[in-house]
């Protein structure tokens, strides 16, 4: 066993060991590190130390009950702004071009990337429709990034026009500054939309209608030019419109305000959703059906008197007497169409004398037959459909039975008969092609749509005949001043209305050119003052003397 040698003790003694008493702090040399090495704190520096400490804490405390309490919600909602940010990055929506690629309607941009509408204007309100843009909250924030068709040709090709907004993604700091961006889904832009429409026409009847019906006045009016063939419509207008730039773009208020309150109805279009009286431009439809049915022939004549007298089967002292316009003589049937004589298609419609007449039942088989009472399929959205009165709807509505009166007014477009516009253009097209009854259609290039008549070819011809004679010598001569310019056929239509038939409708219809028929137009003045001599026949004179000279290829 080994035994530890014990370690010497050291005789030093260290300074950290050494007790200094203050007293004798004097008598040493500091320089060299004499005296005290530690000097106890005082009792103040204590209380400053711990003051101090206390007030760092309530600060750190209130700031985190600042931050976590008091504006929690608001840093929780900046810190999520601050990371990942979406944002839309708005189409642009097609663009619609008339049939020479005139743009009709088109887009800028405006604040924040977003897009805006052009609409060309006056005389395309109604056809072109309008749209809603996107939508804020009151944080400002887009709840609704779409441009929506609301009416027109917006609202039929909705879809098509509309292509799709794109997305960019944002990132950005704290302080709101962008530190990378990227788009993860492009926008893809609206399908363009090139229309039948030559903005050449539709100005040029614009104006007449408009000019007309304010100078009259007429509350309104409606006036179409379409290809006789293809059923491809050159010009559609409706007056009065809107301005689709004041509704899209929600001001100016006044201005809006003052389309809700107008009794002239500029929402409607009265082209396609307007309901009329026809009047006498049934003559040609009926004249057809009867000349095919066999019930009448070109020559047979009826002497129009000025009226004619029924029997009142309740009070024989009492007949009903249906008047004629005028006296017009012996007249057969080209003839009582170009002068539309009422007495003539009394006998043609319901029988008179000699002429067996169609009957009710075939005269609204051939109304029908000429689509007076289908919608057309126009691509524009409410097309109203026609009404052609039966005994089994009078019956229903009214309690009582079908009389031969009610036969002679259906006969010349009035009782409750109504028609639109555009359902007219499509029948008159009929007459003037040969009996095709074509769709009418707004778009370029589209596909020829219809169905064949069953008329006899010869019944149409004697029909554009009687057309003829009416712009040669008849109601519709105001259109001989167009001689040097083209031939032209037409029929006039006047239509009573109010309750004391104050009130009139004015209508013509036809087509030119008469040896080759290529376009048809269809004119209709809405409420005009009764004894007025100026309406229909005057706006296509107008209409295509304009036309002319802006567009002559029309003419050639």
């Amino acid at each position: 066993m080994m035994w530890r040698r014990p370690r010497p003790r050291d005789p030093e003694i260290a300074p950290d060991e050494i007790f200094l008493d203050a007293a004798n702090t004097p008598s040493f040399d500091r320089a060299r590190f004499e005296g005290r090495l530690e000097r106890p704190l005082g009792e103040t520096a204590f209380a400053f130390l711990s003051i101090a400490l206390v007030f760092a804490f309530i600060l750190l405390l209130g700031q985190a009950w600042n931050l976590q309490v008091r504006q929690g919600s608001a840093y929780a909602a900046q810190s999520e702004r601050n990371s990942l940010s979406s944002q839309v990055i708005f189409t642009n929506r097609g663009v619609i071009t008339d049939v020479n690629g005139v743009v009709l309607v088109g887009n800028e941009t405006a604040s924040e990337g977003r897009v805006e509408r052009v609409y060309a204007a006056p005389g395309f309100g109604v056809l072109l429709g309008h749209v809603s843009y996107p939508k804020k909250d009151a944080s400002g924030n887009y709840y609704d990034t779409l441009i929506t068709g609301l009416a027109g040709i917006e609202a039929s090709f909705n879809e098509m026009l509309a292509g799709e907004n794109g997305t960019i993604l944002i990132e950005r700091d704290a302080l709101g500054e962008v530190h990378s961006q990227g788009i993860i889904n492009p926008p893809i832009n609206g399908t363009d939309l090139a229309l039948s429409i030559d903005s050449r026409a539709q100005e040029a009847l614009y104006d007449a209608v408009s000019s007309l019906a304010d100078q009259v006045p007429f509350l309104g009016g409606a006036g179409i030019l379409m290809d006789a063939s293809t059923g491809a419509v050159r010009a559609l207008v409706s007056y009065p419109e809107y301005d689709p730039n004041v509704l899209s773009g929600g001001g100016p208020a006044e201005t809006i305000a003052a389309y809700n309150a107008s009794s002239r109805k500029p929402y409607l279009n009265r082209a396609v959703s307007g309901l009329y009286a026809p009047g006498s431009i049934v003559k040609p439809f009926e004249a057809t059906g009867a000349l095919t049915d066999g019930t009448i022939t070109p020559s047979v004549t009826v002497n129009s008197t000025g009226s004619i007298s029924v029997p009142n089967p309740y009070d024989p002292s009492r007949p009903t007497v249906f008047k004629d316009w005028r006296a017009l003589g012996v007249l057969d049937l080209r003839e009582a169409i170009a002068w539309s004589s009422d007495i003539y298609f009394y006998a043609v419609g319901g029988g008179l004398g000699n002429v067996r007449g169609l009957g009710i039942e075939r005269l609204a088989y051939w109304y029908r037959a000429f689509g007076l009472e289908s919608p057309t399929g126009i691509e524009l959205p409410s097309e109203s459909a026609g009404f052609i009165p039966t005994p089994a709807w009078k019956e229903t509505t009214y309690d009582e039975i079908w009389r031969i009166g009610d036969t002679y007014h259906t006969a010349i477009g009035q009782y409750a008969m109504q028609v639109t516009p555009i359902a007219v253009a499509r029948a008159v097209a009929a007459i003037a092609n040969g009996g095709k009854l074509v769709k009418p259609t707004l778009l370029k290039d589209a596909q020829l749509s219809g169905e064949s008549l069953t008329v006899d070819a010869d019944a149409l011809r004697v029909v554009r005949e009687g057309m003829r004679l009416a712009v040669t010598l008849g109601t519709a001569s105001g259109l001989a001043s167009l001689e040097g310019i083209v031939h032209a056929a037409a029929k006039t239509g006047t239509a009573q209305t109010g309750a004391k038939n104050e009130y009139y409708n004015s209508w013509a219809v036809g087509f030119f050119p008469y040896e080759d028929p290529k376009y048809v137009f269809m004119v209709v003045m809405e409420r005009g003052p009764a004894g007025n001599p100026t309406g229909g026949v005057y706006i296509v004179q107008q209409f295509l003397t304009a036309l002319s000279q802006a567009a002559p290829e029309y003419f050639d």
